[in-house]
């Protein structure tokens, strides 16, 4: 039998970000990103970062093909970003966290 509070909490927002070792896009990207998973999702989010420097296999499986890139894999729909999430507000309607504010 499931918790009756469970039925209300929404889905977790799963991400992947693909960045390039330590170069200055990736760390903004990485910094900005926190922000505002922090801000909007409060702690119910998943965050995968992947260095392709060192997992090249991924960026190839993900057809990554600038740095960085960030993947929504959920919820629905499915959303892509390149860049380093410095427009925030553009960050936001990208990945449906309007209505969340």
């Amino acid at each position: 039998m499931s918790n009756s509070s469970d039925v209300t909490k929404p889905e977790k927002h799963k991400f992947m970000l693909f960045v390039s070792g330590m170069s200055v896009k990736s760390g903004h990207a990485i910094e900005n990103l926190r922000i505002i998973c922090d801000k909007y999702l409060a702690g119910n989010f998943e965050l995968e970062i992947i260095d392709i420097s060192r997992d090249t296999e991924q960026a190839v499986i993900h057809q990554i093909v600038a740095i960085p890139t960030l993947i929504k894999i959920g919820p629905a729909p499915r959303r892509i970003i390149l860049g380093d999430l410095s427009d925030r507000e553009k960050v936001l309607q990208i990945l449906n966290l309007r209505e969340q504010i």
